[in-house]
């Protein structure tokens, strides 16, 4: 096996030895080159045995010498080296089943590959790993690894996923605790299937790996209006959420009498729909699950509050502004709004919750707004000045929303000048208060 050479940066210590686009890297020091992971391991010494084969097949190896972190100025066609691999499961509640047709063909792509959930977060379900994948994880301590868990009955596990190596699989995740491999867990809970005494089951296993098994989340399974054909699933309710809520801080009570850590979470749209406070920033430990939605609104309130507390006696022009937000957190938005009205009485702000007519009105997440209902819920209203949008909206590092409308669009077709803020206390009042117009 080998990986072929897209590039190879001017000045580099490749460039420097001789390396040529359309080459294959076969080796490092002797081990052999699949991925980006085996690249950037292997890298890490300071002299490297690197076996390069030419255009014509021909092996020759090159010597370099470098310091211990250095790259040496390899490109390559795609980041992994090769191509993302995609989910074998059939999950009862995946989302992307329930995607509305005619969107981009990049947000059909289920992925379930180990290299992405350590390179940037994602989470695997472990149905794609092979025991020469977990050796390799072990053996270059990838760590931590993130891994929808869903359950831990193996007979369960198979039937919600619709996968029949689904519950084998599980013993991948059992061998890295065992080698001491970090593991954030995610379950998404699905009413009456997973969760009640299949939930607490699951988390009595999973407290029997820690301390490798760093974090648990708890996430309710999302539903939209385009289930036709699909499992029958259900939304949780008040009732529902707030009994999650009660198990699993009945569990977490324990572990942090125990272990000293409150291991499992609810995520943050738990509390949202039980209508119980979200808790205090201390509730979330380490805060580990940040981007499975588990603790960002404690964060963003404390940050918040601490952000008035350093800006209290600086004047506020008069402002009329807006936000739109999800239906699940127009009210913790409003919340924050009217402390910051109570400092600046000249501050003029109203808060819209847009409803998800595009997903369906089950999904009430600010993450999954589209340009397109944000354009027809707000085109009639006063906006005031400038619109305040979360950035959780829109592809991540683009202005672009999940049904292609830009923001520069959005202006266009509201007559308004909007201000994208980031999921950050500070920033969001800020924004509130137009520093940096």
């Amino acid at each position: 096996m080998s990986v072929m050479i897209s590039g190879v940066e001017k000045g580099s210590l490749a460039k420097k030895a001789g390396i040529l686009p359309g080459e294959e890297l076969v080796s490092i020091n002797g081990n052999e080159i699949l991925d980006v992971l085996d690249y950037r391991f292997y890298m890490t010494e300071e002299r490297l045995s690197v076996l390069i084969r030419d255009r014509n097949g021909k092996p020759r190896k090159i010597s370099i010498r470098k310091d211990e972190y250095d790259d040496i100025g390899l490109e390559f066609e795609t980041y992994l080296m090769d191509k993302q691999q995609s989910c074998r499961n059939q999950c009862i509640f995946c989302f992307i089943d329930q995607m509305p047709p005619g969107m981009r063909e990049s947000l059909y792509f289920k992925d379930d590959d180990a290299r992405m959930s350590f390179l940037f977060g994602n989470y695997i379900t472990l149905t794609n790993l092979t025991d020469r994948d977990v050796e390799r994880i072990i053996k270059m301590h990838i760590s931590p690894v993130n891994i929808s868990v869903h359950t831990t009955n193996p007979e369960l596990r198979c039937k919600m996923m619709k996968n029949r190596f689904a519950g084998e699989s599980l013993r991948h995740m059992y061998r890295l605790a065992q080698a001491g491999i970090g593991i954030n867990c995610q379950l998404v809970l699905c009413p009456g299937i997973n969760d009640g005494e299949e939930l607490k089951k699951s988390l009595e296993d999973l407290e029997n790996l820690y301390p490798s098994v760093q974090s648990i989340a708890c996430v309710p399974v999302g539903l939209t209006d385009y289930r036709e054909g699909l499992y029958p699933l259900e939304p949780y309710t008040p009732q529902s959420a707030a009994e999650v809520i009660r198990v699993i801080d009945e569990f977490s009570d324990r572990t942090q009498a125990e272990h000293g850590v409150r291991l499992c979470y609810p995520a943050d749209e738990f509390f949202l729909t039980a209508g119980i406070p979200i808790p205090d920033g201390e509730y979330y430990g380490d805060f580990n699950q940040l981007e499975n939605g588990v603790g960002m609104l404690a964060t963003m309130r404390d940050e918040f509050a601490a952000a008035l507390k350093l800006v209290e006696d600086e004047p506020c022009k008069d402002r009329k502004i807006s936000i739109a937000t999800g239906v699940a957190a127009s009210d913790f938005i409003r919340g924050l709004v009217d402390e910051a009205g109570k400092k600046w009485h000249n501050l003029d702000c109203t808060v819209y919750a847009v409803k998800n007519d595009f997903f369906g009105h089950k999904i009430t997440v600010t993450g999954l707004l589209t340009g397109r209902d944000l354009i027809a819920q707000l085109k009639d209203r006063d906006l005031g000045e400038t619109l305040l949008l979360s950035s959780s909206m829109l592809r991540q590092n683009t202005d672009v929303f999940l049904d292609d409308v830009t923001v520069p669009e959005l202006e266009k077709a509201l007559g308004v000048r909007v201000r994208v803020t980031e999921n950050d206390g500070y920033d969001f009042l800020d924004a509130l208060l137009g520093v940096g117009e």
